[in-house]
């Protein structure tokens, strides 16, 4: 697509209308932001009750491969996107023939397969300058008597729909192995070696439809239970070294891909410095909600400006920032199950403290209700907010 492809610009009379597939706490943020930019957005979901559609203009409530769902999105919205990465690539295809998609059904299907998306990151290593871990498809028990001796201890992980830690079992011998494919049920995983972690990052891309590129402040990332826990940038830990290595390999992995949209993709950094890639979400992702309280440009922004062919806006940081990951946890103390309300008044009386809810009215434990992003003059400043704010929660550290 050229550079005088021409651009959908938000329109009162008659409105533009951008769309989204999925109606979860992602679309939400997208929705927010693509209307102060004057847009109008859809959301194709099957349950009624969720947080993009409560600040959707229209919400179409049907299954994600509803043909007449589908139709109705398309001939509404000049472009449209997903905010999770398991909407089925066919449904993207078939909204493609009728309205811009952006990122296209090609690039989120390979994000939907771990065995696609080893062999992407593996086939673009000599450009990217990464690999990932040593891995080993599983899909019978004569594969697991296959397993070579050195790519165990590992991580056992089912091929799809795997996320927040689910999907996933550690295993230390083929006997482990044989335990977790069977509980499993037998669906086809991958095997990863485990790899001396010394701390794991994150890079938001975005590319735009004439190829242009841009690329985010490198995030550190803390992961409790598989679920983010906090995101921080400048990360303590990073290095100018690894922050140049992950984001040329970020943007030349999104290049390769033909990829339109934010594109978050995850590494390791090991003990001894050296980068390894993990796997990518063909979307916005839970590291990059700082952006929306400390860059120029939010992620949320920049994909709609993606989506509507429009130019890729600043990435500057312009405040340093931590974010912590709100779980249904803080609605209750101890082990009890009388839920309350969470002391958001004493948080917000923190200095930088920005809170976003996602419109969940019951919370459970281990769900994402929320995030708290802290922004300061200094990182140091930013990271006391935090620890204030875990105290007020109960959130240990």
């Amino acid at each position: 697509m050229s550079d005088k492809t021409p651009a959908f610009l938000p329109s009162a009379t008659p409105p533009t209308w951008l769309g989204v597939m999925g109606g979860g706490q992602l679309g939400r943020m997208f929705v927010h932001a693509a209307q102060m930019m004057g847009f109008k957005v859809a959301v194709l979901e099957p349950a009624k009750d969720c947080p993009a559609g409560h600040a959707a203009d229209h919400l179409i409530c049907a299954g994600y491969g509803d043909e007449q769902a589908l139709g109705e999105l398309a001939g509404q919205c000049v472009a449209v996107t997903t905010e999770f990465e398991n909407v089925p690539a066919q449904s993207m295809a078939r909204l493609a023939d009728h309205c811009f998609v952006a990122p296209n059904a090609a690039c989120v299907s390979v994000a939907q397969s771990r065995i696609e998306e080893k062999r992407f990151f593996t086939d673009n290593a000599q450009a990217s300058g990464v690999l990932p871990a040593p891995h080993k498809t599983i899909a019978s028990l004569q594969d697991i008597e296959d397993i070579a001796d050195d790519l165990l201890p590992g991580i056992l992980k089912t091929v799809r729909m795997g996320y927040d830690g689910k999907g996933q079992v550690r295993v230390k011998t083929r006997e482990d192995v044989r335990a977790a494919f069977e509980k499993m049920g037998n669906v086809t995983c991958l095997l990863e070696k485990m790899l001396p972690l010394a701390y794991e990052v994150s890079v938001l891309a975005a590319r735009g439809h004439n190829g242009a590129s841009v690329v985010y402040p490198i995030a550190e990332n803390v992961h409790r239970d598989g679920i983010l826990f906090t995101t921080t940038v400048p990360g303590p830990n990073v290095t100018a070294e690894c922050a140049r290595k992950a984001q040329d390999a970020a943007l030349v992995l999104i290049e390769r891909l033909g990829y339109v949209g934010v594109l978050c993709i995850e590494f390791f950094v090991l003990q001894d410095g050296s980068l390894v890639v993990n796997e990518m979400a063909p979307r916005p992702h839970n590291s990059g909600h700082y952006t929306i309280d400390a860059c120029v440009t939010s992620q949320f922004a920049q994909q709609a400006r993606a989506m509507a062919r429009l130019p890729l806006g600043d990435v500057r940081q312009h405040s340093p920032a931590v974010m912590l990951n709100i779980l249904g946890d803080v609605w209750f103390e101890g082990e009890g199950n009388a839920a309350r309300e969470p002391a958001w008044d004493a948080v917000l009386a923190l200095p930088g403290a920005n809170l976003h809810l996602y419109g969940k009215d019951d919370p459970r434990r281990g769900r994402k209700m929320g995030h708290v992003t802290f922004v300061a003059p200094t990182l140091a400043e930013a990271q006391d907010s935090l620890r204030q704010a875990c105290a007020i929660l109960g959130i240990p550290l």
